[in-house]
C-alpha cells in the first residue's frame, strides 16, 4: 500500500472520476427534429411562406418549436442520473498514509490506499476489511437487503454473490455502528457503484410505444399528402388552372391533410393525464411514459419498501412450546399476542394472550428490550425508530405489550455489556434489576443455546438437554418461513465476575420479517385481472422473497424460486425457455435485473421495473418505464425513472396502468376523429376537381376548418374518463399502432359520408356558388362536432355515456359553433370569402351533419353485435412470444 500519493502518479483510470460524458444541449436540442412528423410541418410553414401567408407559417413554427423544446428539457433531465450518482457518493474520506490519519477527496483515493471507517460514514470506495470492530453496514441501496450487515475480515469464496461478501465494503453505502479498517480494490468505474454508473450510460434509452406511433403515422401521413398534392395539383392544370393558383391549393391541401396540431394536442393530452396522475400519488418525468404504461404486459417490482413496508416487524414468537402471534404493522405500537396452535385466529378471544398474566412471554420481550441499542418515539403523530432495524422490531414488539423501554431502562440501569460482533453472533447486555444482577443474552439460535443449561416454562426453569435439538428445529423452520430468527435468553448473576459463557436460562425465539403492505396484495390482484404479470426481483434470501411472494399470492407453495447464483449457471437459451415462468428472483444484483428485463423484452413484453435503490437504477432505466419510490427512493433511482410514485405504494401503479390506458384510448380516439375531418378535406376537393367543379372550399376555409376543429375539441375528448372494464382488458401487443384497421375504416366511412353531405349541399345550391360554399364549409365544421361526440368513446354508445362527464368537450363544441358563426357573418364575413346563411339553410346543414352520429352509433351497434359476449371484458394472457 503507498505510503505517499501524487495524482500524477496513477493511472487516469483509478480516480474518483466523471462516470458518463453527457450529450451537449444543442446536440439534444437538434435531435428533436428528426421526428418525421415535425419534418413535414417545417416543410409546410417554408412553402406558406413561400406563396404569401405568412401567418399560417408562424403558427406551424411556432407549434414546432414548442414541441421540440419540450422533448429538449425531458431528455436533458435524462443527464442527471449520473449527476445523482455522484451526490450519493462521499465527499471525503479518512485515510491511512506514513502512518498518519488525514481527510482526503475522495476523488483522490487510490487502488491500496488503507480507509478507516467509523458508525455514520459514508463508504467512499471498495475495501477489502482487514479489521472490524462490530462493524455494520447498511447496503440495502446497492443490494436491496432491508436489514444492516454485519461485516468481518475473514475469507469468503471468490464467486460470493454481492450481498454475502461479509470481508468487503462497497462504495456509496453507510457504516451504521462498529469501526474498521479496509484496503481500497477499487475507486470510480472500477468499483461495484460505478459498474451501476457504467451500465446506466450503456444503456440505449428506449422509445416508447407512443413515440414509435407518432413516427409511423407521421410517415403514413407523408407519404399520403405528397401523393394527394401531387394528383391535385396536377389534376387543375389539366383543368385550366394556372400553376401558381394549383401551387397554393396544394399547400392548403398539404396543410389540411397533415394535422399540424397533433404534436401540440397529443403533448398537452399527455400532459393532462400527468396532472390527474399527480391527485391518485403518481409524479411522471417522461410525458410518453403514461401511454407506455397502458401496454405494460409484465411489472418487476423490487421487494424492499415497494411491496414491503420497509420496516422490520415481530410476527411470532415461540416460548414454552407454544407458538405465538403478533398482529400490527410498522413501528406503531398496536397489536395484540395470540396463541397460534391449533388453528386459532388471532381475533379468536379464547387465543388472545394477556401478557401481563404470561410470565414467559413478558421475560422474552423484556429480555428484547433491554438487551438493546435501538429506540422508539413519537415526533408530530408519527412513529420512528432509531438504531437497528432488528432491534427496533424487539423494541415495537415489548411496547405492543406495554412493556416501553424507557420505563424498563429507568428501573433496570445497564452496567455493563458486551457488544454485538459477527464473530461472536451474539450481544450480551448486564443490568442492574429490583431482583439482582441480570445478564440479557441477544444473537443467533445456535449461538444463544450454546450457553444455555436450562429453559424457562410457565411452571418455573427446566434443565436444556434434548430440548435443544426441539429448539433449533423450530428455529430452522421459522426461518424457512422467510423469518429472521433471534434467540433470547438471561442469567442471574451471583458475582461481576461471573462466566457469560454458559449458565444462560432460554427464554424463547422471535421471529421477524419486513411485512408486506396491506395495499399490495389487492394490487397485484387487480393487475392480474389486467392481464399484467407481476415478477419480484430482490437481493433478499430465497426464503425471505418467497415468505413474502406467498403472502401476496404470487406464488404456490411448491413453486420455485430462482437466485443470481443459479441465474448466472444458465446460459441466455436455457433462461429464455423459463423466465415466462419465473415469479420470484431473489439474491440479485443489478447485472441480474438486467437480464431478465432483457429477456422479457427479447419474448415481446412491455416492462416496467419498480424500485428505490442504487442497485435498482440500471433496471430502471433498462426497462420500458422505470418507476420509482419517492419517499424511499434514492436521487440516483428516481433520476434513472420515467414516474415516481410519491406515496411509495404499490397500490398507484394500478391507478397509473388504468391513467396510461386511458390515455391512448383517448389519443386513439381523437386521431381517429381528426383523420375523418382531414379526409372528408381532401376528398371534396379531389371529388370536385375529378367531376370538373369548382371548388367548394377556398384555401383560408381549409385552415379555418383545420383550425378550429384540430383545437379544443380533440384536447376536450383527451379528457374523456376511462371506460368500465378497461382494467379487465389484456393489455395491448406494443406492435399495435394507433392506426388500425379499424380507425381507417371508421374515419374513413366517416370521412366519405361527410363527403357525400357536402357534395348534395354543394351541387343543390351550385347556382349561387358563394352560398354552396359557404353551406359547405359550415357543414364540414358542424359534422366535425357531430363526429367528436361519437368519439368520446371507442366503442361505448353515447347514450350509455354519463352526458356531462366531460364538461369542457360541450364548451369545446359551443365555441366552435360560436367562431364559425363570427366567420359566416361580420365583420369576418369578408375576409373568409362567406355569406350569411338562411335559417332553412341551417336546418339541412343540421340534418345532414347529425347523419355523421348516426352512423357513428350505427358501426358501434354492429360492432358490438358481432363481438362475443364479454369478450371484450375478460382478461387473457396475450401471445407475445417473437
Amino acid at each position: 500500500m503507498p505510503q505517499t500519493c501524487s495524482r500524477g502518479s496513477v493511472t487516469c483510470e483509478f480516480f474518483y472520476s466523471v462516470l458518463f460524458i453527457a450529450t451537449t444541449p444543442l446536440e439534444l436540442l437538434l435531435n428533436q427534429f428528426k421526428n418525421f412528423l415535425i419534418i413535414i410541418l417545417l416543410a409546410a410553414a417554408i412553402v406558406s411562406a413561400v406563396v404569401g401567408s405568412p401567418t399560417d407559417a408562424f403558427v406551424i413554427i411556432l407549434i414546432v418549436v414548442l414541441a421540440a423544446l419540450l422533448g429538449f428539457f425531458q431528455e436533458h433531465r435524462a443527464g442527471k442520473d449520473i449527476e445523482a450518482l455522484k451526490q450519493m457518493t462521499a465527499p471525503t474520506a479518512m485515510v491511512l498514509r506514513g502512518g498518519v490519519e488525514l481527510e482526503v477527496q475522495a476523488r483522490e483515493l487510490v487502488v491500496g490506499d488503507v480507509l478507516v471507517f467509523r458508525s455514520g460514514d459514508r463508504v467512499a470506495a471498495d475495501c477489502r476489511l482487514v479489521e472490524a470492530f462490530n462493524l455494520r453496514v447498511d447496503e440495502s441501496a446497492l443490494t436491496g437487503e432491508s436489514v444492516t450487515v454485519g461485516k468481518n475480515a475473514s475469507v469468503v469464496k471468490e464467486k460470493t454473490t454481492l450481498g454475502d461478501r461479509r470481508n468487503m465494503v462497497f462504495m456509496g453505502t453507510t457504516v451504521t455502528e462498529g469501526r474498521g479498517l479496509g484496503v481500497v480494490t477499487a475507486v470510480g468505474m472500477r468499483s461495484e457503484f460505478g459498474e451501476i454508473g457504467g451500465m446506466l450510460s450503456e444503456i440505449e434509452v428506449m422509445r416508447t410505444p407512443l413515440q414509435k406511433n407518432l413516427d409511423r403515422l407521421g410517415r403514413w401521413i407523408g407519404i399520403l399528402t405528397l401523393l394527394v398534392v401531387g394528383i391535385v395539383s396536377l389534376l387543375g392544370v389539366l383543368r385550366g388552372y394556372g400553376w401558381v393558383d394549383m401551387f397554393v391549393w396544394g399547400v392548403a391541401l398539404a396543410v389540411a391533410a397533415v394535422p399540424e396540431a397533433l404534436p401540440a394536442v397529443v403533448t398537452v393530452g399527455l400532459a393532462l393525464g400527468v396532472r390527474r396522475m399527480v391527485k391518485r400519488h403518481a409524479l411522471v418525468r417522461q410525458l410518453p411514459a403514461v401511454e407506455t404504461l397502458g401496454a405494460t404486459t409484465v411489472i418487476c417490482t423490487d421487494k424492499t419498501g415497494t411491496l414491503t413496508e420497509n420496516k422490520m416487524t415481530v410476527r411470532q414468537i415461540y416460548a414454552n412450546f407454544r407458538r405465538i402471534g403478533i398482529t400490527g404493522v410498522g413501528y406503531t405500537p398496536e397489536g395484540s399476542f395470540w396463541y397460534m396452535d391449533g388453528g386459532a385466529n388471532w381475533d379468536d378471544g379464547d387465543a388472545v394472550i394477556d401478557v401481563s398474566n404470561d410470565n414467559v412471554l413478558r421475560s422474552v420481550l423484556v429480555t428484547g428490550v433491554l438487551c438493546n441499542d435501538s429506540s422508539l418515539s413519537q415526533v408530530d403523530g408519527e412513529w420512528r425508530v432509531t438504531g437497528d432495524p432488528t432491534e427496533a422490531a424487539l423494541v415495537v414488539a415489548a411496547a405492543k405489550a406495554g412493556l416501553l423501554k424507557s420505563e424498563l431502562e429507568s428501573s433496570c440501569k445497564r452496567v455493563d455489556e458486551v457488544p454485538f460482533s459477527s464473530e461472536r453472533k451474539h450481544m450480551i447486555t448486564i443490568h442492574q434489576m429490583p431482583e439482582g444482577r441480570c445478564a440479557h443474552l441477544k444473537g443467533a439460535p445456535e449461538v444463544v443455546l450454546d450457553k444455555c443449561t436450562s429453559y424457562l416454562r410457565e411452571s418455573g426453569v427446566e434443565g436444556l438437554g434434548s430440548r435443544r435439538d426441539e429448539m433449533l428445529g423450530e428455529a430452522h423452520g421459522m426461518a424457512e418461513n422467510g423469518l429472521r430468527v433471534i434467540a433470547l435468553a438471561y442469567k442471574m448473576l451471583q458475582d461481576p465476575d461471573d462466566d457469560l459463557s454458559s449458565g444462560f436460562v432460554f427464554a424463547g425465539l422471535v421471529g421477524m420479517i419486513d411485512p408486506p403492505r396491506k395495499e399490495a396484495e389487492e394490487a397485484i390482484e387487480t393487475c392480474t385481472n389486467a392481464g399484467i404479470k407481476t415478477v419480484v426481483i430482490t437481493g433478499d434470501h430465497v426464503s425471505t422473497a418467497k415468505a413474502v411472494a406467498s403472502e401476496l399470492g404470487l406464488v404456490a407453495e411448491n413453486e420455485k424460486i430462482l437466485s443470481g447464483e443459479k441465474l448466472d449457471e444458465m446460459n441466455d437459451e436455457d433462461f429464455g425457455r423459463i423466465v415466462e415462468d419465473v415469479k420470484v428472483y431473489a439474491r440479485t444484483s443489478p447485472h441480474h435485473k438486467l437480464r431478465v428485463i432483457d429477456a422479457l423484452q427479447k419474448r415481446g413484453h412491455v416492462v416496467a421495473m419498480t424500485g428505490d435503490g442504487v442497485n435498482d437504477a440500471p433496471a430502471l432505466k433498462k426497462a420500458d418505464i422505470g418507476v420509482a419510490m419517492g419517499i424511499t427512493g434514492t436521487d440516483v433511482s428516481k433520476e434513472s425513472s420515467d414516474m415516481i410514485l410519491t406515496d411509495d405504494n404499490f397500490a398507484s401503479i394500478v391507478a397509473a396502468v388504468e391513467e396510461g390506458r386511458n390515455i391512448f384510448k383517448n389519443i386513439r380516439n381523437f386521431i381517429t376523429y381528426g383523420l375523418a375531418i382531414h379526409i372528408a378535406e381532401v376528398l371534396i376537393v379531389l371529388a370536385t376537381m375529378l367531376a370538373g367543379l369548382p371548388l367548394p372550399l377556398i384555401a383560408i376555409q381549409i385552415l379555418w376548418i383545420n383550425l378550429v376543429t384540430d383545437g379544443l375539441p380533440p384536447l376536450t375528448l383527451s379528457l374523456e374518463p376511462p371506460d368500465e372494464g378497461i382494467m379487465h382488458q389484456h393489455p395491448r401487443h406494443k406492435s399495435e399502432g394507433i392506426i388500425t384497421n379499424r380507425v381507417l375504416l371508421y374515419s374513413g366511412l366517416i370521412g366519405v359520408l361527410i363527403t357525400l353531405q357536402a357534395l348534395i349541399l354543394f351541387l343543390w345550391h351550385i347556382s349561387d356558388l358563394l352560398r354552396a360554399q359557404s353551406i359547405v364549409f359550415t357543414l364540414v365544421v358542424v359534422s366535425s362536432m357531430f363526429n367528436a361526440l361519437n368519439w368520446r368513446s371507442e366503442k361505448r354508445s353515447i347514450f350509455k355515456l354519463k352526458p356531462f362527464s366531460n364538461p369542457p368537450l360541450w364548451y369545446a363544441i359551443t365555441a366552435t359553433l360560436l367562431l364559425q358563426l363570427a366567420v359566416l357573418y361580420t365583420p369576418l364575413q369578408s375576409a373568409f370569402h362567406t355569406t350569411s346563411l338562411t335559417s332553412l339553410d341551417w336546418v339541412w346543414i343540421i340534418l345532414f351533419s347529425a347523419t355523421t352520429l348516426i352512423a357513428g352509433e350505427s358501426m358501434k351497434y354492429i360492432e358490438a353485435k358481432r363481438e362475443k359476449p364479454n369478450k371484450r371484458h375478460i382478461a387473457q394472457k396475450p401471445s407475445l412470444t417473437t
